[in-house]
């Protein structure tokens, strides 16, 4: 089922976690925060919204360390329901797509509530302080991937919060699957 995320929630501090990456570290937000910035990146392995992207976020997350904003993404969904999403094959997706970044698994799923992530991909990006600044789409792709020359929506994004500590008061909100949350 497809949901949008919810808007930028200027100078939102993001709780902190530890969270087992597919590299067998356990990591924190503070350890893996970037000098400039900070890019958080709720994916799964299924979605075909991620799909259609993630080629395009390892490509962004390349350039954004050379400017000094450090990617990370985040696994919340139910891996018994969607064993596609387990983390054995969160480690798989990762080396086929050459993340340059860690995949942490949110097994508990407490951290995709404590930010209230909505769906696959969700957004965060933060400035050198940890202060909300995007939480915005990569691009206009959706299902599919969009045009080669579509507007790098969230990689200009981080490249201002970068420079200026502040993302841009225009943005649209992902679109994806939603979180596949356990059963209560």
């Amino acid at each position: 089922m497809a949901a949008t995320a919810g808007i930028c929630d200027f100078g939102w501090k993001a709780p902190d976690f530890r969270l087992k990456a597919t590299d067998g570290n356990t990591y924190s937000l503070a350890e893996l925060a970037g000098e400039k910035g900070t890019l958080v990146a709720f994916i799964c392995n299924h979605c075909p919204y991620v799909k259609a992207v993630i080629d395009r976020l390892v490509r962004d997350a390349k350039e954004l360390e050379a400017l000094g904003v450090k990617t990370v993404a985040i696994c919340s969904n139910d891996a018994e329901t969607y064993p596609d999403d387990s983390f054995d094959n969160m480690a798989r997706f990762a080396q086929e797509h050459g993340f340059a970044f860690p995949y942490l698994h949110d097994e508990d799923q407490e951290v995709a509530r404590a930010w209230d992530a909505v769906c696959t991909p969700d957004f965060f990006g933060f400035n050198a302080d940890l202060e909300l600044q995007y939480r915005g789409r990569l691009d206009a792709s959706r299902k599919q991937a969009g045009p080669s020359d579509a507007p790098r929506e969230l990689f200009e994004a981080m490249r201002q919060v970068a420079e200026t500590g502040e993302g841009p008061r225009e943005q649209i909100p992902s679109m994806g699957c939603s979180i596949k949350w356990k059963a209560a």
